[in-house]
């Protein structure tokens, strides 16, 4: 698929307030920058937004963060919200930012313990041998999540890839901070 560029995509993010600007001012603070106490799941690589946008209007007390590399994609999340929404929703916001800077992210925008569940669905497989570390379910990236995950948070991961899928029950084995359940 041909992702094309929406010159518009960038202004209308930069309007929405659910889209965050800086997210290095919400470290540790997620709770004032949604309004509640509420717990904190997280989808990175949420394309479109069809998923977090249904979550987010089936389960009012739970804050959703979504975190999507391309502005054009994000901009139709942006658009589903905003056009589609028969109740606004006051529990979601958006990152803009490509998730091999989710380290900087999460060690800047996230304290520890501060997100209670990661979602990772279907997520690019990086079939070369030598992009293994840029997969989502990495050992660098699963150190990353248990960073800022609450005790006995969890990560849903979902593939069609079984490539990825054998890679990535391969890592949560290896792993002393993850299991399979």
């Amino acid at each position: 698929m041909r992702l094309r560029n929406i010159p518009r995509a960038e202004s209308v993010l930069k309007e929405c307030k659910e889209v965050v600007k800086n997210e290095a001012d919400c470290q540790g603070k997620w709770c004032e920058v949604f309004g509640n106490t509420n717990p904190v799941h997280m989808e990175i690589g949420m394309g479109k937004g069809q998923f977090l946008l249904a979550l987010a209007a089936q389960n009012p007390k739970i804050n959703y963060i979504g975190i999507e590399r391309y502005s054009s994609v994000l901009l139709r999340a942006v658009e589903k919200l905003q056009n589609d929404s028969e109740i606004p929703l006051s529990n979601i916001r958006f990152i803009c930012m490509d998730a091999r800077s989710v380290a900087d992210v999460f060690t800047e925008a996230f304290a520890p313990g501060e997100i209670d569940r990661i979602y990772l669905n279907f997520s690019d497989p990086w079939p070369k041998a030598r992009h293994a570390a840029r997969r989502l379910t990495s050992k660098e990236f699963l150190a990353r999540y248990h960073n800022v995950l609450t005790d006995g948070g969890t990560i849903e991961f979902k593939t069609d890839n079984r490539l990825l899928f054998d890679f990535s029950v391969a890592e949560v084995n290896a792993s002393t901070d993850f299991r399979l359940d």
